[in-house]
């Protein structure tokens, strides 16, 4: 987060639209496939220069663009000025940390989300943003990394012909788009249901220090997860409402399905966010039992060696005329009567189930 801010403070300054790629570096070429498809035809590539996909702008037939790999800002320029992509949201697809919106331009739609994945490695959710631009007969999507996404089923589907995907418009393709994203997430909520069982178990065999830091990291990933997918929802209610011709109101029912997708997401991380809450409660609940049951056996055998310490007081007196100083069996009996007074108040703390 610091080396975002730190980024984005070059900004600070320059015009509205001015292009700067805000987030991890990276070196590899932008990469750039189409798909351009009827019901009755498909043609599939991968682009090698952005003046392939201008002979696609006006055909009848839907074209998908999908981009991957935004640190090349010359690039998106000139991809936006062919199919007039607003100047403001070709800036916030190049800045990583935006949050999921979505903005109604006159000639297209602009939305922005985030991706979610899970590294089986590190056991950590990797977050990428998705940027997508609706338009009459095209979608353009953004997507921050080249490390593969959660389209693959819909270019399958595409390939195949299955569905009505290929009878439909682009609006259809963009709802397929976000349906795909959204269903990913129940992927990551099933793991980190998975990582909350384990610890549940960990917590109750073993109360050490590591659990309460695992606790927290997984505290910090709902945090994480509920402020990625709580603006989704607006996001999802404003394109059903928007009143524009680029999305028919056929799609707005596959909108709902998504809208109630999100809604079950949201659900399940507040509950996620209960039980880590829950745990916490138990971990400390626990930690003050233990310091408990420890200081009531120091108090236990505190009080058993009250009586002795006593008696051991009165027999350090240096008095002359003590009776039981020269008495040859003074020293074994007082020794068997402190023993006695120890097992007998023993006897009486079981009784008592104090101990």
């Amino acid at each position: 987060m610091p080396a975002l801010i730190k980024k984005r403070s070059r900004k600070a300054g320059l015009p509205p639209g001015t292009l700067i790629h805000i987030g991890e570096k990276k070196t590899e070429k932008t990469k750039i496939t189409l798909f351009d498809y009827d019901e009755l035809h498909i043609d599939e590539k991968e682009v090698k220069n952005i003046e392939e996909c201008l002979s696609f702008k006006d055909k009848p037939t839907v074209t998908w663009i999908n981009v991957e790999g935004i640190h090349e800002v010359e690039v998106l320029e000139k991809l936006g000025n062919y199919f007039g992509i607003h100047p403001l949201a070709l800036e916030d697809i190049v800045n990583t940390d935006q949050r999921p919106k979505i903005d109604d331009f006159e000639n297209n739609i602009f939305i922005v989300l985030k991706m979610l994945s899970y590294n089986e490695k590190s056991r950590e959710i990797i977050t990428e943003q998705i940027s997508l631009i609706l338009g009459s007969n095209f979608v353009i999507s953004f997507q921050e990394g080249i490390e593969g996404d959660v389209f693959n089923p819909i270019r399958d589907r595409i390939r195949a012909n299955k569905g009505r995907i290929r009878k439909a418009g682009s609006d259809y393709l963009t709802y397929r788009l976000l349906d795909a994203v959204v269903d990913n997430y129940f992927v990551i909520l099933e793991k980190l249901g998975e990582k909350i069982e384990l610890l549940q178990e960990e917590l109750i065999k073993n109360l050490t220090p590591e659990i309460l830091h695992k606790i927290h990291d997984l505290k910090r990933e709902m945090i994480f997860l509920r402020k990625t997918v709580w603006p989704l929802r607006e996001v999802i209610s404003g394109l059903q409402k928007i009143e524009s011709s680029l999305v028919e109101d056929t799609t707005k029912i596959y909108l709902r399905d998504i809208y109630d997708h999100t809604i079950q997401v949201m659900d399940s991380i507040e509950t996620f966010r209960e039980m880590i809450s829950s745990m916490i409660e138990i971990y400390l609940s626990n930690l003050n039992n233990r310091i408990n049951s420890v200081m009531k056996v120091l108090t236990i055998i505190a009080t058993i060696f009250m009586p002795p310490t006593f008696i051991v007081g009165i027999y350090g007196m240096n008095f002359k005329y003590m009776p039981e100083l020269d008495w040859k069996w003074a020293y074994p009996v007082v020794l068997l009567i402190m023993l006695i007074i120890a097992v007998s108040m023993l006897i009486v703390f079981k009784k008592k189930k104090w101990w």
